[in-house]
């Protein structure tokens, strides 16, 4: 970054990931300014303000951020209490945002739709490394603005696109026909979204923690809502990975969740339907009728997508990027991650050199940087930005040192219906240490979760 030191830091997202990530920046004296596409930090957050996480807030606060809120005043939650998604906004992303340091470079409403090198396109190699990066921006108000920026960290998440319904990784045929019969993922079908649900056939689809959590809310509203049905569709032949280590979880919510869904399911609450793979979406004049590959069919008033999400990458075209084909991760990450073969924690903590691509200075961090991979964690995310940072400021033993704590706990679903909240169980390579054997990184704490992933038994 020597020759264009004097430009700010782009940070894409002012999530979780996206805050933190610029909270280091300014520990190392580096300028981030960080565009946020939606209305506030947070935003994608506000759609599943009605979850409660798995883990713990000791898990889900950043050191950095944690340093900068606590100078203002700022009250510490209750490390052992399991917030819920409006909570981790309220008590923590919105202070955080309000900081006059995040504040003063925090553009909210500002979409970015491309990055690339000023001047030059993807083919250019001249002088490329030391060329400012150029983030082009849809502001409010339909203003487009061309920004310059010495270095990119791209946390924008995944949230805005979903995987399709149907198989193949292509949506279902009719599945775009259908699209007022598909609501978002996790709605909040007992508190503000509870008229769109209440007395209806819903189909959920997915076999991640989304589905789990959004059945058995659905599974409550039904209670009070009589003639709600409730249908639950996976291609699994089982759904034993989504019923989880129950007792034997070391995360009680999380083994709690797979018990009582399990109960559901025993006592026709929920009526499950495996190997479902959605072929084909047909609309009707009051339904939709979805039908798999092996004819079946369902209907339903309304479908919940829990099929799990895949990164936009269309807005870094123009950039030189090394993803695994398969996962569409960085290139080094991707086979740690990739889910016919791994679930939550089987990744070792990783930074700067891991997600390293060509294109220097460029980074994709947090939930985007697991491309299609459903095991994320924010404590993760957390100890990627806080390399990045050090690397981008030239701290490279910092960089490569890589830090990560985390908690021994239950079985983690690998279906692509969610992000895993918390890791799985795992053992240190050295229990006396505590350390990982890796020679580069250094690797401080362990890596988690169970070696298998789809194509294993639990």
């Amino acid at each position: 970054m020597d020759s264009t030191k004097k430009l700010p830091v782009a940070v894409i997202g002012a999530g979780p990931i996206g805050l933190a990530a610029a909270a280091h920046l300014l520990e190392r004296g580096l300028e981030p300014v960080i565009f946020e596409a939606g209305p506030t930090a947070g935003a994608a957050i506000e759609q599943w303000r009605h979850i409660r996480l798995f883990s713990p807030w000791r898990f889900n606060l950043d050191a950095a951020a944690v340093r900068l809120l606590e100078a203002s005043g700022w009250e510490t939650p209750r490390l052992t209490a399991l917030p819920y998604g409006g909570e981790l906004i309220e008590k923590y992303l919105t202070p955080l945002a309000a900081l006059p340091a995040i504040t003063s470079r925090l553009q909210t409403g500002a979409r970015v739709v491309a990055v690339t090198r000023a001047g030059m396109d993807k083919t250019h190699v001249r002088d490329r490394d030391t060329t400012p990066f150029t983030v082009r921006v849809h502001h409010g108000g339909g203003e487009v603005r061309d920004h310059a920026v010495a270095a990119v960290i791209d946390a924008s998440g995944t949230w805005s696109t979903r995987n399709p319904l149907g198989t193949s990784g292509l949506p279902a045929i009719g599945e775009n026909a259908s699209a007022d019969r598909i609501s978002s993922p996790l709605p909040d079908v007992t508190g503000r979204d509870r008229a769109a649900f209440a007395g209806r056939r819903i189909l959920v689809v997915g076999a991640g923690h989304s589905a789990a959590n959004t059945l058995i809310n659905l599974t409550d509203l039904a209670k009070d809502a009589p003639g709600t049905r409730i249908l639950w569709a996976i291609r699994g032949a089982s759904a034993e990975k989504v019923y989880g280590g129950g007792d034997a979880d070391g995360l009680p919510a999380r083994g709690q969740l797979g018990s009582r869904l399990r109960r559901l399911v025993n006592a026709g609450a929920i009526e499950l339907h495996t190997g479902y793979n959605i072929a084909a979406l047909n609309t009707l004049d009051t339904q939709v009728s979805v039908e798999a590959v092996d004819g079946r069919s369902l209907e339903a008033d309304i479908i919940i997508p829990c099929t799990g999400f895949r990164p936009e990458l269309e807005i870094l075209r123009e950039l030189r990027l090394n993803l695994d084909p398969a996962v569409e991760a960085p290139l080094e990450l991707g086979p740690l991650i990739d889910p016919e073969f791994h679930s939550c924690g089987t990744v070792p903590p990783h930074g700067a050199k891991l997600l390293a691509h060509p294109e220097k200075d460029f980074y994709i961090v947090g939930m985007k940087s697991y491309g299609r991979a459903p095991t994320f964690l924010l404590a993760t995310g957390y100890e990627q930005v806080r390399s990045v940072a050090a690397a981008l400021a030239g701290d490279q033993a910092a960089a490569d040192t890589v830090h990560l704590e985390l908690p021994e706990t239950g079985v983690c679903s690998t279906d692509g219906g969610s992000s895993c909240d918390v890791p799985s169980p795992g053992k240190a390579a050295s229990e006396d240490t505590g350390c990982c054997a890796a020679p580069e990184p250094v690797l401080i704490g362990f890596p988690t979760g169970l070696s298998h992933g789809r194509t294993g038994g639990l």
